[in-house]
Formats: C-alpha cells, sequence, structure tokens
C-alpha cells in the first residue's frame, strides 16, 4: 500500500464512507455518505484503489434489476491506515476550532 500523497476534505469524506461501513459497499453509496459530488467521489476511489488501500468487484447478483454495481471495501492495511488520517484529520479540526475559540 502506497501513502497518499494528496489527503484534500473530500478524500476524508469519502475514506470516513467507507469505514462507516465493515461491508462492501457501491460508489454510489460514497457519494451519498459523504456528501460530495460523484465526479470527486469516483476519481478518490479510483486513486485509492490504484494506491492499495480499496480492492472493487463488480456485483454479482443477478436477480437484482438495473445496471451492475462496483463495490468497493477497504483493504486490511487500508482500513488501518484510514482510521489513522481521519483520527488525526479530527483532531486536527478541534484543536483549530479550539485555536479560534481563545483567539
Amino acid at each position: 500500500m502506497q501513502p497518499l500523497a494528496r489527503v484534500t476534505p473530500a478524500t476524508l469524506d469519502a475514506l470516513d464512507a467507507l469505514l462507516a461501513e465493515p461491508a462492501p459497499v457501491w460508489g454510489l453509496l460514497v457519494v451519498k455518505r459523504s456528501g460530495r459530488p460523484a465526479g470527486s467521489v469516483y476519481p478518490i476511489l479510483e486513486r485509492l484503489e490504484r494506491l492499495g488501500w480499496l480492492e472493487s468487484r463488480w456485483e454479482d447478483e443477478p436477480g437484482r434489476s438495473g445496471p451492475r454495481r462496483r463495490l468497493y471495501r477497504l483493504t486490511a492495511d487500508g482500513a488501518v491506515a484510514a482510521a489513522e488520517l481521519t483520527s488525526r484529520a479530527r483532531s486536527a479540526a478541534r484543536g483549530a476550532r479550539a485555536t479560534e475559540a481563545t483567539a
């Protein structure tokens, strides 16, 4: 697994959405839970997969109507790294808010 060179608020939101669900989730659910547009989320998912943070597969549910969905799941290492990264980001945000409140 490779480290993230760039961590944006949208990346953190996508990681939070993936961490919230232990089962594989489809891309549009990540879009919905992150509150970010699909045009931001799908490139993030592709980058995370390329770096080894995520695994994906096509849904194999023949009885379901509609187009097949791509399912995403954090790898074991990706889940650990995502939890650490989002935790650090939340701590930094709390620190910044506390600093602003005392200024």
